[in-house]
């Protein structure tokens, strides 16, 4: 069947969108979505997803229906499209009675492109029905991964997603995630129903990501010494397990000069929007927060993620850190891990009300997380293998490990120490006094136990504090010692001991066990922005970004939706002289050209006359 399209595709992509050329698999995935066809789609955040509903949204008559779970970005999704000159709204809880009933009679009418709901509104019988009334052209359901409760965001709305096929058998559906493994991938065929659909799977690798993973030592320090050598001036997100922690290092950053604001589910509503609208319609801020913040967050300048604990999955990691960088320039994956993080999250685990098999499950992903962390090989490998994704055997260059690469070492006697030492002390401390008693320190607790008597007081004192807390750290994540948090922390020995006290396994270690890394991290390639070969040219892009930003208060949008940092990168570089100029430089679509082109050329233009 001959589908007869509004304009092409490629032609859309480069009037409106300002891009030369297809990315990847999109050509292949609008054109599938065009025949009316069903599809999963796989690819990275930043990686391009929502062009491939987009663009069809202007091929073909009728609505394309955005199915999102994140309330607070569906206006920022809206206003970049009007950027655009695209004609999109939202439906929401945010709206009043009018306003929704305006974008309701808009679609009843044909004159929106795009739709953007609540899951919970497509879910009501009324906007079923209304729905019956439109011309459709196409579900996009976004953040797919919510089907799944093996997802990292499991939304229980989700799986009455089904009954879209039943209702519309005509309408094309696709799914789209920026993370899933195979468990998680079958969820979501299975429970949309996309068993007829193809899957198209992008590489998940985000190669302008630096991926950077220490063991705790001073972790305010850390953080403080990773921002002001590496980001300082730039936006970032700081996430932490707690909504006390997060506080308190927002606070913290402040009193050193940040513009550091706190997000979490305990603070009020009206506080939390007014944070994350600050956060994205501001150039130089840190938002710190838990896991509440961030999912589908659009911001595309976001130069760094720090961890200052251990996310629960490597598709929570994935999912946290992919909001680094989706602009394309360079940007850091920063965290920073220790032993109790590895306990806390074993205890959620064991303390949850999920099933044996839910709890096996969740173990396993902890498991594969703390491989991550603990891991001597190529980060970025380590990542992309646990998707299902096929890597070379070579460096990325662009991971900690690669940069500085970690060496194992024969840590077999020194286990046997800690070992043995846990178990002449009856199995009933934690990490702290066994380390204590392993250096040969003679404190009153020691004393107080007669632990100076025993035969290991004192052997372990080759080896610094830090160094020991790091072997304690690793022999607890990969099983050799369990801590028990119903007996205040005690360290346990487990069947796996055994056979290393009996000496009949060989164990190997990081190296860092050994030497103590200095918590700076090489920068080996700077920020695209800082590289500028003249001072000139910094001068001119902080006035493009000032112009940018008063264009974007003025109509109370964030910056971005005007223009992309790499937009205006590429300005300095090219220095258009005109409009046409102008017009080739990736991301300034006819719209946006028409609105601000003379703006930015009259910037140019004044910047060049004042240094020549």
């Amino acid at each position: 069947m001959t589908i007869a399209l509004q304009q092409k595709p490629i032609d859309i992509l480069q009037k409106i969108f300002g891009y030369k050329s297809f990315r990847g698999q999109q050509a292949e995935i609008i054109e599938h979505i065009i025949n009316g066809k069903d599809a999963l789609i796989l690819m990275p955040t930043g990686g391009g997803k929502s062009l491939c509903y987009q663009i069809p949204a202007l091929c073909l008559e009728g609505i394309v229906v955005v199915i999102s779970p994140l309330i607070a970005l569906m206006q920022d999704q809206v206003d970049a499209l009007k950027q655009l000159g695209i004609k999109a709204s939202a439906l929401n809880s945010s709206l009043s009675s009018g306003e929704a009933s305006s974008v309701e009679e808009l679609m009843l009418s044909g004159k929106l492109d795009i739709v953007y709901v609540s899951p919970e509104r497509l879910n009501t019988e009324r906007f079923l029905d209304l729905l019956t009334r439109c011309r459709l052209t196409l579900f996009a359901i976004d953040e797919a991964h919510c089907v799944s409760q093996w997802g990292h965001d499991f939304r229980p709305e989700y799986t009455e997603f089904s009954k879209l096929k039943e209702k519309f058998p005509d309408i094309p559906r696709i799914a789209l995630t920026a993370t899933a493994d195979d468990l998680t991938r079958q969820d979501i065929i299975k429970n949309l129903r996309l068993e007829n659909g193809k899957v198209f799977s992008s590489s998940f690798d985000r190669p302008n990501i630096r991926y950077l993973v220490t063991p705790k030592d001073n972790e305010k320090k850390q953080l403080l010494n990773f921002i002001e050598t590496e980001h300082k001036g730039d936006s970032g997100i700081v996430y932490c397990i707690s909504r006390n922690k997060v506080e308190q290092i927002a606070e913290w950053l402040k009193k050193q000069g940040y513009n550091a604001l706190p997000y979490h589910a305990g603070l009020n509503n009206k506080i939390r929007q007014k944070n994350q609208d600050y956060f994205i319609k501001n150039d130089g801020v840190i938002m710190v927060a838990t896991i509440a913040f961030g999912m589908g967050i659009d911001k595309p300048d976001v130069r760094f993620v720090a961890h200052m604990d251990l996310p629960k999955s490597i598709e929570s990691y994935y999912q946290e850190t992919g909001r680094a960088g989706r602009d394309g320039l360079p940007s850091n994956a920063w965290m920073v891990y220790g032993t109790e993080d590895i306990v806390k999250l074993r205890q959620f685990i064991y303390s949850s009300n999920a099933n044996t098999e839910h709890k096996r499950i969740e173990h396993q992903k902890l498991d594969s997380l703390i491989g991550f962390a603990e891991t001597m090989k190529c980060r970025r490998r380590v990542l992309l293998e646990y998707f299902g994704e096929k890597t070379e055997n070579k460096p990325c260059n662009n991971c900690d490990t690669c940069l500085e690469p970690v060496t194992g070492f024969d840590a077999t006697v020194a286990i046997q120490k800690a070992l043995s030492c846990i178990y002449r002390t009856g199995q009933r401390f934690g990490a702290a006094h066994i380390i204590d008693i392993l250096m040969g320190k003679e404190n009153e607790k020691i004393k107080g136990f007669n632990h100076n008597k025993l035969s290991t007081f004192g052997i372990g004192q080759e080896y610094s504090k830090f160094q020991w807390k790091s072997i304690f750290r690793q022999i607890i994540a990969v099983g050799f010692v369990n801590v028990d948090m119903e007996d205040y922390g005690a360290l346990k020995l487990t069947p796996d001991s055994n056979k290393i006290l009996r000496g009949q396994e060989k164990i190997f270690l990081r190296n860092e066990t050994i030497k103590e890394k200095s918590s700076k991290t090489k920068r080996t390639e700077p920020n695209k922005r800082s590289s500028f070969s003249a001072p000139a040219a910094e001068d001119l892009f902080q006035k493009l970004r000032a112009l940018r930003l008063s264009l974007a208060k003025g109509q109370n949008v964030p910056p971005y939706v005007i223009f992309h940092d790499s937009a205006l990168i590429d300005m300095i570089i090219a220095m258009p002289k005109n409009l046409s100029e102008l017009g080739k430089i990736s991301g300034v679509g006819q719209s946006k050209l028409e609105r601000y082109g003379e703006e930015f050329l009259k910037a140019i233009k004044e910047h060049l006359y004042t240094n020549h």
